[in-house]
């Protein structure tokens, strides 16, 4: 009897255009729509699957590899055998073990790059959007200062002048010069934030402006900062192989596939595997990292509704 009410009520409301909340659908979070979005993008989790075997076997196959990538007391130029699938380098070791080893250093680069960026981009963009004025004024001075230097000739000078090679001198270096985009796009978005209503509403109760920017602003820009941040890593990996590739990114003991590409370019037409092993590698990062960033801002869009292939 009380499912035929039911049944008859929602009859009833539906006719009348207005439906009773126990049939109403449950509502759906934003990270959860987010989420959905995320996962229908069939390039964006193809690419998600590739980064993360790329990762898993940098992280995990050297544990189980016989050869180090410091070893240099292989046969030089070996071809690809059983033992050394993409043969040895001039000096002797292993190629296989040296991609393991750029790679590992190449997206630990990356990751720091990006996150020192994000930080210091969300931070300036933030104060620059929030405060105005004065303070607006000169962080986009500055950041406009930074924008016109060249970031490769600049990079290649500091790390020279301030490292050795060291790979956390590098990724300091590439992060100062990676943060002038996201703290463009931060600015405008704390602009437009700033006159919402529960802004507005934290002013009233005494809040005061590191716990506006970073309890109701910075949360509320959650979306273009994820995408921002995954778009950085795929910059990194690249500005660093090129600042490696002219030898001015990470030395010797220690490898990055930019520095192998250096090193081993000039066998491309006799040994090609020497070459286009770390090449390949460096191309599936990159576009794995991009199309992943692709799929994460048509999830974050909320103006997008049907989700690209």
């Amino acid at each position: 009897m009380n499912s035929l009410l039911a049944g008859e009520a929602a009859a009833a409301a539906e006719r009348e255009g207005t439906l009773p909340p126990e049939v109403l659908p449950e509502p759906v979070s934003q990270g959860k729509l987010v989420l959905r979005k995320f996962l229908r993008h069939k390039l964006a989790m193809i690419s998600t699957g590739v980064l993360l075997l790329i990762v898993l076997i940098a992280v995990i196959m050297p544990l189980f590899w016989p050869h180090a990538y410091e070893d240099t007391s292989f046969p030089s130029f070996s071809k690809p055998t059983s033992d050394f699938p993409l043969g040895t380098t001039q000096v002797g070791k292993d190629m296989v073990a040296n991609i393991l080893r750029g790679t590992q250093l190449s997206l630990l680069i990356a990751v720091v790059v990006s996150v020192g960026a994000t930080v210091i981009g969300v931070v300036f963009g933030s104060l620059a959007g929030y405060l105005r004025g004065f303070t607006d004024s000169a962080l986009s001075r500055l950041t406009d200062l930074f924008l016109i230097v060249p970031q490769i000739a600049a990079a290649a000078i500091m790390a020279k002048v301030f490292g050795h090679g060291n790979w956390y001198v590098v990724a300091g270096v590439l992060a100062l010069f990676a943060w002038m985009p996201i703290a463009r796009i931060t600015r405008a978005e704390a602009m437009a934030l700033s006159q919402r209503e529960f802004v507005e509403a934290a002013k009233a109760a005494g809040a005061g402006t590191p716990r506006i920017i970073f309890r109701h602003l910075v949360p509320n820009m959650v979306g273009s900062i994820t995408v921002n941040a995954t778009l950085a890593v795929a910059q990194a990996v690249l500005v660093e192989a090129a600042l490696s590739f002219i030898g001015l990114g990470v030395q010797p003991p220690d490898t990055s596939l930019g520095r192998i590409i250096l090193e081993n370019y000039a066998q491309v037409q006799n040994r090609p595997w020497l070459f286009f092993g770390p090449f390949v590698v460096l191309v599936l990062i990159s576009l794995s990292i991009n199309f992943i960033g692709d799929g994460l801002r048509d999830a974050f869009d909320p103006r997008q509704r049907r989700v690209k292939a």
